[in-house]
C-alpha cells in the first residue's frame, strides 16, 4: 500500500481564518445544553464510524502493516475502537446529566489510608463480558470525600466556568486515538472549542477526521490545520487562542512555554516566568516501569505475564508514551534467567516493525551504545530489531532512567532481594525518584501474594505510594488510557518549570474531578488473551467486530468475538 500524500503546512493567513471562526463559534459552544452536545457525540461517533475502514487502510499503509496481519488490529483497536468507546460513554454522561443533572457514580470505597475511591471499570455488563478479569477504580486526591467525587464532577457543567474559550490541540503523531480523545475532552468535559493541529506524522489523517466530523467543522466549533512546531508555535501564542493542550514530548511542551534551550530559557525558569502566558494541560509520556514482585511463581504465571511484559513493549510497535520501557526484578531473584529468557522469546515470535516515527533509530542506537548486554531481535530490511538490554543496577546512576527512547527497547534492571517487602519499598522509590515521568506503572505479582495477609496490603500500599496517574497490577496500565472511563494523565501536581508527564486528564468520560490517579486490576492469568499480547492471531479480525459492536451496538458480533479471544 502507498500511503496517502500529507497536506501540506497551512498558510498563516488560513491559520487565522480558522482561529477567527472557532473564536466566532466558542460563546455559542459554551452555551449548549448537555442534551444538544449528547446529539453531537452521537455524530461524531457515527461519523468516525463511517472512516473507519480508511482510517485504518492510510494508517497501516503509513506504518507498514499488512491489513490481513494481526498487527493491524493495533489500527482498529487503538486507533477507532477505543475512540468509539469514549464517545459512547460521553454520550451516556451528558444525557444523566440531562435527565439527572450528574454523570453515572460509581460504588465509592477508600483505600487503607483513609482516599476516597470509586470504581469504574467495568462500566457496563458488556464491560464485564469482554474483559471478565479486570477491574478498576479511581483514587481521588486529599480532601475528596464522597460527597465531593459526587459533587464536584462535571462542574463545567453544572455551574458554567467560562463564556466561551478556544482551545488548541496539537495532535500526537503515534496513535490515531489520540487527537480524537483529547478533542472530545475539550469539547464535552470542558465545553471549549477546539482547533485541531494535526502532527506531521499522522497528517494523513486529518481530511478523514474533517469529513467524520463535518457538522462540528461546517459550524466553526472544530478547525483542523496543518503544519509543524513553526504552525504549533503561531498559533499557541495567537491571540485568539485562550488555552493549549500538548500530547508529545516534554522537548515540544518546553519549547513552547519556556522556549528554545540556553541562558533565556534557564534564566526564566528560575524565576517562573513562561513565555506562554497561557493556561497548558498536556500528556508527555515517561519512562513506563515494570516491578515484578518476588513469591511464589508458578511457570504458567510466569510466561503469562512475561508475554504482558513483551506486549506492553511491541504494541503499536513501542512508539507509544505509556510503553513499558524498564522492568525492575528483585536483586538475585531466582526466577530472573527464566523470565527474561520468556520475555526474548514472546519478542522473537514478533515481526519487527518498520521504523516509522521519526528518529527511532537514532534513539535506539544511542541507547545501546557501549552496553555489553543487549539481546536484539532482527527483522526484515527496514525495520527495527525488538531491543531488551539487561543488567543494570538500579542503584547507580544510568542515562536510560532520565531519556524517553521513545523505540522498540526495553531494559531490565534489579533492586532490593527476594524479600517481597523490601524490594517493594526500595522499587517504588526507585520508580519515584529515579525514572523520569508520571505517567504510568506496572506491579506483577503472584496470585499467593495478593491473598498473603502481610503481601496483599503491603501491595497496596506499593500502589498507592506510586506517584504515576496510572498504574495496572497484573496488567497493561494501557488499559486506563482505552477504557474511557478511568481518567489518563501523569500524576497531579507538577510545576511548568518541572513538567514530568504533563497536567491534566484526558479522556475521564464521567468527568471526574479531584482525581489522584486511576489503578487497573487483573488476575495474574487471564481467560481470554488480552489484545495487546504479541502472539494474539486474530487481532485483525477482532478489531472490525469490536467497532461494529461499539458502533451500533451490533449484538450479532458477540459471540463472534468471545470466540476470536479464545482462539487468539
Amino acid at each position: 500500500m502507498t500511503p496517502a500524500a500529507a497536506p501540506l503546512a497551512t498558510e498563516p493567513r488560513r491559520l487565522d481564518e480558522a482561529v477567527a471562526r472557532v473564536r466566532e463559534a466558542a460563546p455559542r459552544w459554551a452555551r449548549v445544553s448537555p442534551a444538544e452536545r449528547a446529539a453531537v457525540a452521537r455524530a461524531m461517533l457515527a461519523g468516525l464510524q463511517r472512516v473507519a475502514p480508511r482510517m485504518v487502510r492510510e494508517a497501516c499503509a503509513a506504518k507498514g502493516l499488512p491489513l490481513d496481519a494481526p498487527a493491524a488490529g493495533d489500527e482498529w483497536i487503538a486507533g477507532i475502537y477505543i475512540a468509539l468507546r469514549a464517545l459512547r460513554q460521553l454520550v451516556r454522561s451528558l444525557e444523566d446529566l440531562a435527565r439527572t443533572g450528574n454523570t453515572p457514580v460509581g460504588r465509592l470505597g477508600a483505600t487503607e489510608d483513609g482516599r476516597t475511591t470509586e470504581r469504574v471499570f467495568p462500566a457496563t455488563p458488556l464491560d464485564a463480558v469482554l474483559f471478565p478479569t479486570v477491574g478498576a477504580e479511581v483514587h481521588y486526591l486529599a480532601g475528596v470525600g464522597p460527597v465531593e467525587a459526587r459533587e464536584r464532577r462535571a462542574s463545567f457543567h453544572k455551574r458554567g466556568g467560562h463564556a466561551g474559550r478556544v482551545c488548541l490541540v496539537l495532535g500526537a503523531g503515534n496513535v490515531n486515538s489520540i487527537p480524537i480523545l483529547d478533542v472530545a475532552t475539550k469539547l464535552f468535559n470542558e465545553g471549549k472549542a477546539c482547533l485541531l493541529k494535526m502532527n506531521p506524522v499522522n497528517a494523513y489523517l486529518g481530511p478523514i477526521l474533517e469529513e467524520a466530523f463535518g457538522d462540528l467543522v461546517a459550524r466553526g466549533t472544530l478547525a483542523v490545520v496543518y503544519g509543524g512546531k513553526d504552525e504549533g508555535g503561531y498559533l499557541a501564542r495567537h491571540p485568539g487562542v485562550d488555552e493549549v493542550h500538548l500530547t508529545g514530548s516534554n522537548a515540544t511542551h518546553d519549547a513552547l512555554v519556556w522556549g528554545p534551550p540556553g541562558p533565556e530559557r534557564a534564566a526564566r525558569i528560575a524565576r517562573n516566568d513562561p513565555l506562554l502566558a497561557k493556561e497548558i494541560t498536556s500528556e508527555l509520556g515517561d519512562i513506563s516501569p515494570v516491578l515484578v514482585v518476588p513469591g511464589e511463581w508458578d511457570d504458567r504465571t510466569l510466561a503469562f505475564q512475561a508475554e504482558s511484559v513483551a506486549g506492553m513493549m511491541t504494541q503499536n510497535g513501542s512508539f507509544n508514551c505509556l510503553a513499558a520501557r524498564i522492568v525492575v526484578l528483585p536483586r538475585g531473584w531466582r526466577h530472573r534467567e527464566r523470565f527474561l529468557a520468556l520475555v526474548e522469546r514472546f519478542l522473537r515470535a514478533t515481526p519487527p516493525r518498520r521504523d516509522w516515527y521519526p528518529g527511532a533509530r537514532e534513539r535506539l542506537a544511542a541507547l545501546v551504545a557501549g552496553r555489553t548486554s543487549v539481546r536484539a531481535v532482527t527483522g526484515a530490511e527496514g525495520t527495527l530489531p525488538w531491543t531488551l538490554v539487561t543488567g543494570l543496577d538500579a542503584d547507580r546512576d544510568d542515562p536510560a532512567y532520565t531519556t524517553e527512547a521513545f523505540c522498540p527497547a526495553i531494559l531490565e534492571a534489579s533492586i532490593g532481594s527476594e524479600e517481597p517487602l523490601e524490594f517493594l519499598d526500595r522499587a517504588v522509590a526507585f520508580a519515584n525518584d529515579r525514572l523520569r515521568g508520571t505517567l504510568s506503572a506496572q506491579i506483577l505479582a503472584p496470585a499467593a501474594s495478593i491473598s498473603d495477609p502481610a503481601l496483599g496490603p503491603a501491595l497496596r500500599r506499593a500502589v498507592r505510594r506510586l506517584e504515576y496517574g496510572s498504574v495496572g497490577v497484573n496488567c497493561f496500565a494501557g488499559y486506563a488510557f482505552a477504557f474511557g472511563t478511568t481518567p489518563w494523565g501523569g500524576y497531579p501536581g507538577r510545576p511548568l518549570t518541572d513538567i514530568r508527564s504533563g497536567r491534566g486528564f484526558v479522556h475521564n468520560t464521567r468527568m471526574l474531578e479531584g482525581v489522584e490517579k486511576s489503578v487497573v486490576w487483573g488476575r495474574p492469568i487471564q481467560p481470554l488473551k488480552p489484545v495487546y499480547f504479541p502472539s494474539h492471531r486474530t487481532l485483525h479480525r477482532l478489531g472490525p467486530r469490536l467497532v461494529a459492536l461499539e458502533a451500533e451496538r451490533r449484538w450479532t458480533e458477540l459471540p463472534a468475538i468471545v470466540a476470536l479471544g479464545l482462539r487468539a
